[in-house]
């Protein structure tokens, strides 16, 4: 897989990392928050390198955006061309052939049974708010149901729809709704099928008329909650519940979609098709783009106008997304996960062999999307162990992610891209650190 040569790429001195951080304090919101204080001076596939000129294998990829790697050449070369065309056109007032190239895939491509249809965003969360707006219009309903743990975005709309307060909704009271959550069926949470629909027929008898429910939304495999899969089983409960009483299955595949889990999206592993299917991330190859794809008469239920933005489906990021379609073609991306998600598990497996190797605990995940948890000594989450683990890994150059209720999960979130020496090396510096995580105490 050629890759142009990053060092190659001139550019005028950056300014020192400290600077940057004293501008940053004075003129960035406080609310937001940078996992690595690292700041990027330009990166190639799978590594980047900061401004101090220090370079790290990238297991962050954008948190799950970076599918194909930082600046593929396909993906820049499509870019590059667009710009040289024109770079902006309100699709609502003057559309452009990239935006239907897109749609056009998409319509191939999604797991929707019959024709499909899609609107294109810029965000998976503005993806998620125009998805409740199709729900509502095609039910005439306005209640949700959604999963503990889930994640799915920092709106308004969407935290209702996000299963964690911390730090989301703090402080924020009342959010739209009526919103309910329910147990997510999988290992990781102790719940099973049964424990989950026990829970969903509690909630019909008691706070919720099945009548006044719109929507189903789920994370197939969840993200933020720590690379959490799902029970089939279940997913095809919730095909029957919603075809029985009339709701919308919305699958969010905003961070397991585009070959992450080994499929195409995430919801293939159940052989369940959606009516909507919110997609993001990994879309636009590092350029702002998400998507909404569903059955026709859903995505048909708003009038001419009730869908659209701005910049939504803006002609540079779709350009880059055809990009990222022939790349996930041409390089068989699919198989490239496969293999990847083997090679993690056998080197999670190494690890635990290794001296300090008690603290790794369980992997979890699909294909290439995969997890493994830090634990303490008696077992249970150690929030401060993967700190530590980031700390000294960003320290000896690997960035790594944190997730998961006990902030206690590593997701692996490189390019599918990545070479496999580079996950090699990885895994070695996270294998020289283990003792001295072990060495941290809850």
């Amino acid at each position: 897989m050629p890759r142009d040569d990053a060092n190659q790429m001139t550019t005028d001195a950056p300014q020192s990392a400290a600077t940057i951080d004293t501008r940053q304090k004075a003129s960035v919101s406080h609310g937001v928050r940078n996992v690595h204080p690292v700041y990027l001076d330009r990166a190639q596939n799978a590594e980047v390198w900061d401004v101090e000129g220090n370079r790290y294998v990238d297991f962050v990829g954008g948190i799950g955006v970076l599918t194909v790697g930082h600046r593929h050449p396909v993906v820049m070369d499509r870019v590059t061309a667009q710009c040289a065309r024109f770079t902006h056109s309100c699709f609502n007032a003057l559309p452009h052939e990239p935006y239907v190239a897109v749609t056009d895939w998409l319509a191939e491509n999604c797991p929707i049974e019959g024709a499909a249809k899609s609107m294109l965003t810029n965000s998976g969360a503005e993806a998620m708010e125009n998805a409740l707006k199709l729900a509502r219009a095609f039910t005439g309903r306005t209640g949700v149901i959604a999963f503990e743990g889930g994640f799915h975005g920092r709106t308004l709309a969407t935290l209702a729809l996000t299963g964690k307060t911390k730090p989301y909704k703090t402080g924020l009271g009342p959010l739209p709704g009526p919103v309910w959550h329910l147990p997510y069926p999988c290992p990781e949470t102790g719940v099973s099928v049964s424990d989950a629909l026990d829970a969903m027929a509690k909630l019909f008898a008691v706070s919720a008329d099945p009548g006044s429910v719109g929507a189903i939304v789920i994370e197939p495999v969840q993200g933020e909650g720590g690379f959490r899969a799902c029970d089939r089983d279940f997913m095809n409960e919730l095909r029957r519940i919603c075809d029985e009483n009339g709701m919308v299955l919305i699958a969010d595949e905003i961070q397991s979609g585009f070959a992450r889990t080994g499929k195409m999206f995430a919801i293939e592993h159940s052989g369940v098709a959606p009516d909507i299917i919110v997609m993001g991330k990994g879309i636009g190859g590092g350029f702002p783009l998400a998507a909404i794809t569903g059955a026709e008469d859903v995505m048909n239920a708003l009038s001419p106008g009730g869908l659209g933005g701005t910049y939504s489906g803006n002609p540079v990021a779709c350009a880059a997304a055809t990009g990222v379609f022939d790349v996930l073609k041409s390089e068989n991306i699919l198989g490239r996960a496969k293999q990847l998600g083997e090679k993690y598990a056998t080197h999670i497996a190494w690890l635990r062999d290794l001296p300090g190797g008690h603290v790794i605990g369980n992997m979890r995940g699909i294909g290439a999307m995969r997890a493994f948890e830090l634990i303490a000594d008696d077992g249970k989450p150690s929030a401060k162990r993967l700190q530590t683990l980031l700390q000294l890994a960003r320290s000896n150059g690997l960035l790594l992610m944190p997730s998961g209720e006990h902030a206690n999960v590593v997701r692996l979130l490189a390019p599918l891209t990545i070479p496999f020496d580079q996950v090699d090396e990885a895994f070695a510096i996270i294998a020289k650190l283990l003792p001295k995580v072990a060495e941290t105490k809850d």
